[in-house]
């Protein structure tokens, strides 16, 4: 009989030195700043010494003034993205396919290495034609299903998740929002309801108990409260004055250009004797949560001078890059939106041919919204496409073009990406909801995840269906040439270990790089072994 390990808890874990190390020289000190500011500049008002002060004591009350003002400006924002999503449900059939699509995972007792050649000859192993059947309780696929489902709430044991708690989580995922009482919940949202949870104790193999547990609370992504942490203005004025200082850098010194289209700010490098039919594919960089160009300034500068006969294609993401003094910091564009734009942007640099204007809704009075966007995928021949690089949570962004224009995209990277087995909880847990405990669990936490910009996309405009990408929508994914994964053993956002199962396990052998001591982020280190790796990967491509 199969051990159930869906009823371990969750191992206990204790604070390192390095956790404290970073509270008291990083987190303290920068947290800390926004209270001394109000105290100096209220003592200094209050006293009316500020006139008597010398020239530095002066700067530094002006500079405790701003931050007093900036601090107020900051929590108004906080509110305004505390508030709840403002989107509603997603497309009902999308999310159903998708749902559906989760409870097949893992269904097909695909061996952990893909199987021999015979079975690789398959189109797709283990694909949405596998049948939700009634498992038995022990059988290792319900009790991995049920381990993995146990991560929504905590990773508390299976046992202790009731109807109840997964009722709630069954409505958030359905309908973004919390589930009304029963005599105000609509009979058709019930039925809906009703329909996901048996298919789900079928793939659970067993019948769920009544009952409410206090102690165990779903996550609930789009509409638990927020988590934001004050930063001062004077960490984002520095981070926007070194993003600002290195775009100047690379237009004046790379010959790149900064431009905007569409609502996409990019950086663009377009060799001069470059030719669309004969020369190598250009590389468009989708860069993931972080300080934007100061975080991959070293990456993006490596890659313009490894391959100078190339273009390479930036877009620059304000919403996830803590540029705060961006008119769109609080308005990231939605899938369809940032896809439709990039395609667009795509074509207008000559690099693509897109039959039907992406721009032109006109069509959508007379064609369905299926039908629209397969017609803008549709390219004139010949069609040679972009090699596509992906890191962390760029991925989502390479996943909407996969999903909606992938006869544009000729070869695909994804390093450290978010985007696979993200159905199963582990990037939401371990970003938002894990308590810290080692000096790069605070660093994320604090720097990054409790982010005004970063809380505001992730926590008000996530949508799972969307953002989840399946190993049957990425076009030649076993073919070593066009596709190529990097991952990390040691990750702290992703579950590697389960995203190199999932994809070993559907025949991605020579394609996948995996550092069993690699982190997040580590793969794309100027001299590290994955950006050799990746960058002879790129070196693959012909004209």
């Amino acid at each position: 009989m199969a051990v159930d390990i869906a009823e371990h808890p969750p191992l206990r874990r204790s604070r390192s030195w390095g956790f404290y190390s970073v509270l008291f020289l990083a987190v303290i000190p920068l947290w800390s700043s926004v209270p001394l500011a109000w105290i100096f500049a209220v003592y200094s008002i209050y006293t009316y010494k500020w006139p008597t002060y010398s020239v530095f004591n002066r700067a530094l009350f002006f500079v405790s003034c701003c931050e007093v003002v900036f601090c107020i400006y900051h929590v108004y924002l906080a509110r305004q993205v505390s508030r709840p999503a403002p989107y509603g449900p997603g497309d009902p059939e999308e999310i159903q396919v998708a749902y559906i699509r989760l409870l097949k995972a893992g269904l097909a007792n695909l061996p952990s290495d893909g199987g021999d050649l015979e079975t690789l000859l398959t189109k797709r192993p283990g694909s949405p034609a596998e049948t939700i059947v009634q498992l038995e309780r022990h059988d290792p696929r319900a009790i991995e299903f049920r381990h993995t489902l146990r991560t929504w709430f905590g990773k508390v044991p299976f046992s202790t998740i009731k109807l109840h708690h997964i009722r709630k989580w069954l409505y958030w995922a359905m309908y973004n929002a919390e589930i009304p009482p029963p005599k105000h919940l609509p009979e058709s949202h019930r039925i809906a309801v009703d329909d996901a949870l048996a298919l789900l104790q079928k793939r659970i193999g067993c019948k769920l108990e009544e009952g409410v547990d206090e102690e165990v609370k779903p996550m609930l992504l789009t509409i638990d409260k927020t988590n934001i942490l004050w930063r001062p203005l004077t960490f984002y004025s520095v981070v926007c004055l070194i993003n600002w200082m290195l775009k100047l850098w690379h237009t004046n010194y790379l010959s790149v250009e900064h431009g905007h289209s569409n609502g996409i700010e990019y950086l663009l490098r377009m060799p001069r004797y470059w030719n669309p039919e004969t020369s190598p594919r250009p590389i468009v960089f989708l860069h993931g949560l972080g300080l934007g160009l100061l975080q991959y300034h070293r990456l993006i500068t490596s890659l313009m001078k490894e391959y100078p006969d190339r273009p390479i294609l930036v877009p620059l993401q304000p919403q996830i890059s803590q540029d705060i003094f961006h008119p769109h910091f609080l308005k990231p564009l939605s899938r369809h939106q940032m896809a439709d734009a990039l395609a667009g942007l795509l074509r207008d640099l000559g690099w693509v041919n897109l039959e039907v204007d992406v721009q032109d809704s006109a069509n959508e009075d007379t064609v369905s919204k299926d039908e629209f966007e397969v017609e803008n995928s549709l390219v004139e021949s010949p069609q040679r496409g972009v090699t596509m690089l992906s890191h962390s949570n760029g991925s989502y962004t390479h996943a909407w073009m996969l999903k909606g224009y992938p006869d544009l995209i000729s070869r695909s990277c994804f390093v450290d990406p978010v985007t696979f087995c993200s159905w199963e909880g582990d990037v939401c847990y371990n970003f938002f909801y894990r308590p810290c405990m080692t000096a790069m669990e605070l660093l994320m936490r604090y720097f990054v995840g409790t982010e005004l910009g970063v809380a505001n996309l992730l926590q008000r405009h996530f949508c799972w269906a969307s953002n989840s990408l399946w190993f049957e929508e990425i076009p030649n994914a076993r073919d070593a040439h066009k596709t190529f994964f990097l991952l990390g053993g040691k990750d702290d956002i992703i579950h590697s270990e389960r995203v190199k199962l999932y994809l070993t396990s559907h025949g991605i052998r020579k394609n996948l790089w995996y550092d069993p001591e690699g982190r997040h982020g580590q793969a794309l280190l100027p001299g590290s072994p994955g950006l050799n790796e990746l960058f002879k990967w790129l070196s693959e491509d012909e004209a």
